[in-house]
């Protein structure tokens, strides 16, 4: 067999808003991304912080970042078998003039690598 028949691809997973309070599974080389879409409106923004891991031996983040309309994403690699939780939080973003509600909402999401 030729090494290159021996390559095996890492796998892409994706999380978004919607996978709050999910848990997913990857495979150790796996890149695991998350997408957290702001949202805007009334002249407040609700913005989220860059998705940190609560286990960087498990998930390692290799990049992450934030834009002005409150979306923040972050890509992880998962380095061995384990669980690590991925978490971030929205919070408001007032306007000229707008008061914003003191709510801070979390967003979390268990990732088992094996």
């Amino acid at each position: 067999m030729c090494a290159a028949a021996q390559l095996v691809r890492a796998a892409h997973v994706v999380l978004t808003n919607a996978d709050n309070g999910r848990t997913v599974s990857a495979h150790a080389g796996d890149e695991v991304k998350v997408d957290l879409t702001g949202y805007r409106g009334n002249g407040l923004t609700y913005s989220w912080s860059i998705p940190v891991s609560g286990d960087s031996t498990v998930l390692r983040r290799t990049g992450g970042r934030t834009t002005p309309t409150g979306s923040a994403t972050a890509r992880f690699h998962a380095e061995k078998d384990g669980t690590a939780t991925l978490s971030a939080q929205r919070h408001c973003r007032p306007g000229p003039g707008r008061i914003c509600p003191l709510v801070v909402t979390p967003w979390k999401a268990t990732v088992e690598v094996r």
